[in-house]
């Protein structure tokens, strides 16, 4: 399968095939009449170079993750505390993200409150 047509049929950006590529990760790719051709090994990659795209991980930590990847086993310990770190960084973006809602709530509900209050006779804060 060409790069347009692994593009075409997995969605799949050009810019990350050729990030893929490059990356010289591709073993079993081989160009043919000056055209890449991928099998089904390297649309099992690319589908896990998507996801950690997906889940925020930079090009350079992708690439670090997919060597890591192809060497194997060995690796687990590695990938496992890149995928912790990109946890809880999430999780630490969710907190931050929680409290600026509870911040904006009580705004609300303080224009909430002060409009109740004019329209009850009282005056607005």
């Amino acid at each position: 399968m060409t790069v347009q047509e692994a593009s075409e049929r997995y969605n799949i950006p050009i810019k990350i095939l050729n990030e893929y590529e490059s990356w010289g990760l591709c073993d079993a790719v081989r160009k043919v009449m000056g055209a890449w051709q991928y099998d089904e090994e390297d649309i099992k990659r690319l589908s896990m170079i998507m996801t950690l795209h997906d889940i925020g991980f930079e090009k350079e930590e992708v690439e670090t993750y997919m060597k890591l990847l192809l060497v194997g086993e060995s690796t687990q310990q590695e990938r496992m505390r890149m995928l912790n770190e990109k946890r809880n960084g999430t999780l630490d973006e969710i907190h931050f993200k929680e409290k600026q809602l509870d911040r904006l709530d009580y705004l609300r509900f303080e224009i909430k409150k002060a409009s109740e209050n004019k329209s009850n006779g009282g005056q607005e804060i």
